[in-house]
């Protein structure tokens, strides 16, 4: 038999590990995070003085009549933008004379149409476009986006819940998955895109290229070639994505040296087009 002393010295080297990468994947990250956020002035102190106008990131439909699938994200409003991201959706059938787009909030009928500038700025914070597909890919997907959106399971009152999900990334996450061919990676900040009803899921990313275990969105793993290796602790995620040479820290997000390419019927993301760091 094993001395009792050595098996709990044993645990509590295991234990004192645990706490330290605890501290340093999820608490530094996300405290100084915190801090650089107290000194940025580009933040709104309200709804009503936060700038919602365009970004310009959208043509004018009559300048491009080609059909449009687009996903974007920005950082939330004021404390919740120290860890979190709102994401929505934009289609146009090709010939349109208007954008229509679909988000989901937290009053009211959660899922909204043209609540908002398709492009716009969502709490002054600029968006960053995940998916762009334009042309006969986007027409092809635009009815099965708008079937997804129609079938929604949590689309009424009492539908949405800040942390862990049901919330905004939950939605666009749950179409994501319903059509595999947008190949969506969502910010690692998009808190609510890995929540599943119940204590655990397992099945695709939203990329539709890895794998995601999730226990009700308070834990979990993900996998995969476009993913990278994330690790989910309360709805805050580190990882690594060894393809773009990035890291996923609590707070900055996605932090990347090289851009990942997309799919041939895809533009190049604004997200991904440039190269440099990325988050």
């Amino acid at each position: 038999m094993g001395k009792p002393y050595l098996k709990h010295g044993r645990a509590r080297r295991i234990l004192r590990a645990a706490l330290a990468a605890f501290v340093a994947l999820y608490l530094l990250p996300l405290g100084t995070h915190a801090l650089w956020r107290l000194y940025q002035h580009d933040q709104a102190s309200s709804w009503s003085t936060a700038n919602w106008s365009s970004a310009g990131l959208l043509p004018a439909p009559s300048t491009h009549p080609e059909a449009v699938v687009r996903i974007y994200a920005a950082r939330a409003g004021r404390w919740r933008g120290i860890v979190a991201h709102h994401s929505w959706i934009v289609l146009k059938e090709e010939g349109a004379s208007a954008y229509t787009r679909f988000d989901k909030v937290g009053w009211g009928t959660p899922v909204r149409e043209n609540g908002w500038v398709p492009d716009g700025r969502w709490f002054s914070q600029e968006p960053e476009t995940i998916v762009a597909i334009d042309g006969p890919e986007a027409e092809r997907l635009i009815a099965r986006i708008r079937d997804a959106i129609a079938r929604y399971p949590y689309a009424t009152r009492g539908g949405y819940r800040a942390w862990p999900g049901p919330n905004s990334n939950t939605f666009v996450a749950w179409i994501a998955r319903q059509v595999p061919e947008l190949r969506a990676v969502l910010p690692s900040n998009a808190i609510g895109r890995d929540w599943a009803p119940g204590a655990f899921d397992f099945g695709p990313t939203t990329s539709g290229e890895g794998i995601r275990l999730s226990f009700g969105g308070y834990a979990g793993f993900a996998l995969g070639k476009s993913d990278g290796l994330e690790l989910n602790l309360l709805g805050l995620v580190a990882g690594l994505e060894p393809l773009r040479l990035g890291v996923k820290l609590p707070g900055w997000g996605d932090l990347r040296l090289l851009p990942l390419r997309a799919p041939d019927q895809t533009k190049t993301t604004a997200r991904d087009a440039d190269g440099g760091l990325h988050r």
